[in-house]
């Protein structure tokens, strides 16, 4: 076929992997704003809810290696389509099920397929898109994942609002079976003609060392954060770390290259990934709670009040492109994050100011989430030669996806334990509705004097979002620090890709 021909194609994989990947972030946000729902249709509490969210965080981060590695060995292309199958199968059982744990099951799924599809989509631009116009893809990716995130709870709230909880997940039918057929027309296949077998070994103890620091965060105010079963649950979690490491040292070809971190370049982008998530994306999931609980917006206002961090990110995206082709990543990146961090002290400020304190930060946040966000993912995957994009793609993904398991996890935590604290004198029940954001329905079903009972909760669930957003701010400006510290110079390979 004429050249083209092939060019015309790969805007359309593009497009496939840009709509992949505007779902995997919604996926996570789009459940934010219907937790109430949720919790009153399955009869979960709060730590089911907690899982709710973590458990498609947490298969997502401990099998995005597994789906770079695969995609390396396989093909990309194979391994794209085959998470989109996944995804789009897990969609369903979430959209049907009846129970708490069918749920969890089935959001536990999605994140698998959204890991795989995800590593495998971002290799597959690597191998289609060079220089200047590699830098431009990027920047369009990344304007549409923290679109894909910022716009997750508006979407949710008009679904829940018009046609229930359930569709927020049986809407992913008909957007993921169109872009199949897409991929299937539009990529070429690509591998990594070097790739080794799967390291069975690295893989199982990366997954289960994730998963057991996941579950000791996200269940340390039940199990008592001194209690020996957490002490040894932390233990076993740095033991399977240490294995982790030891193997992918004694390997040619590791899954997880760590000599890669020998370039700092390459460690500065990781430690954004991680802050990015964890001191940004992580607000998304707990901002809805009290915008409903506090404000007591409806799910659908509640997510058009949170398009003002969708905005900037959307506004930025482009502004951002054309930045990176002047300014080092040094700066760059660092700016991004003391953005950030300036805007979540703002949102720590909302037991004082309210509504201008939430509103100001949000966009704040958003400005420095939109700068960085795309140009992050160009400057740790071109840190790496082409043939090794799917395993660099695994690494960066990873490594925001680890922050944004710990940021869920470490702030919910820090979440949770402000609102135990404040609501001691209330049952667990009335602490599980507050958690959703549902102080109306916590305050009538109360066999307390309900007026107290509502300023109670209320006064609790503002210090709680002050707490966690202090946190995040904190957080972000270490990152920056340390971004500032590790990004001296760009890497030869994205001057190289920038120069083309």
């Amino acid at each position: 076929m004429p050249a083209l021909f092939y060019d015309h194609r790969r805007y359309w994989l593009l497009l496939a992997v840009c709509v992949a990947s505007f779902l995997e972030p919604l996926a996570t946000t789009v459940v934010t704003v219907s937790l109430p729902h949720i919790q009153r249709a399955t009869g979960a509490g709060f730590t089911e809810l907690q899982w709710v969210l973590n458990a498609y965080v947490l298969t997502f981060a401990a099998l995005v290696l597994t789906g770079g590695a695969l995609s390396d060995r396989f093909g990309r292309k194979r391994v794209f389509i085959g998470g989109l199958w996944i995804f789009t199968g897990a969609s369903v059982v979430c959209g049907i099920a009846s129970a708490p744990s069918m749920l969890i099951l089935g959001r536990a799924v999605s994140g698998a397929g959204s890991a795989f599809m995800l590593s495998a989509g971002l290799a597959l631009m690597v191998q289609v898109f060079h220089g200047k116009e590699r830098v431009k893809a990027f920047a369009i990716w990344g304007v549409v994942v923290g679109a894909g995130s910022a716009l997750g709870p508006l979407a949710g709230g008009l679904l829940t609002d018009n046609l229930g909880w359930r569709w927020i997940f049986l809407i992913n039918l008909p957007v993921c079976l169109p872009l199949i057929g897409v991929t299937m027309w539009s990529a070429g296949e690509s591998r990594d003609p070097q790739a080794g077998p799967i390291d069975r070994t690295g893989l199982l103890s990366f997954t289960a060392m994730f998963m057991l620091l996941m579950y000791t965060l996200t269940e340390g105010n039940n199990l008592g954060w001194t209690s020996l079963t957490v002490i040894g649950l932390l233990t076993i979690a740095a033991i399977l770390f240490t294995l982790f490491v030891r193997t992918q040292l004694r390997q040619a070809r590791p899954m997880f290259d760590l000599s890669l971190f020998a370039n700092p370049v390459f460690t500065g982008a990781s430690v954004v990934a991680i802050a990015i998530a964890a001191a940004f994306f992580t607000l998304l999931v707990y901002l809805p709670v009290y915008i409903q609980g506090v404000l007591g917006y409806s799910p659908s206002q509640t997510g058009l009040a949170l398009v003002v961090m969708a905005v900037p990110l959307l506004i930025m995206g482009p502004v951002s492109a054309r930045l990176a082709m002047i300014i080092s990543p040094r700066l760059f990146l660092s700016a991004g994050l003391l953005i950030i961090a300036g805007g979540a002290f703002l949102l720590g400020l909302v037991n004082h100011y309210g509504a201008v304190a939430l509103y100001a930060g949000m966009i704040a946040t958003g400005v420095g989430a939109g700068l960085i966000n795309g140009e992050l993912s160009n400057v740790a995957i071109s840190a790496v030669p082409s043939d090794r994009s799917g395993m660099a793609s695994g690494i960066s993904n990873t490594m925001r996806q680890l922050g944004f398991g710990i940021g869920i996890a470490g702030l919910g935590a820090i979440f949770s334990a402000s609102l135990i604290r404040d609501l001691s004198q209330f049952d667990r029940l009335f602490l599980e509705r507050v958690a959703s954001g549902d102080v109306t329905t916590a305050v009538s079903a109360t066999n307390s004097d309900q007026n107290e009972a509502y300023d109670t909760a209320i006064t609790a669930l503002t210090s709680a979002i002050s707490s966690l957003s202090h946190f995040a701010a904190i957080l972000a400006l270490i990152a920056a620090v340390l971004a500032f510290l590790l990004i001296r110079s760009a890497a030869p390979a994205i001057a190289t890709n920038r120069a083309e």
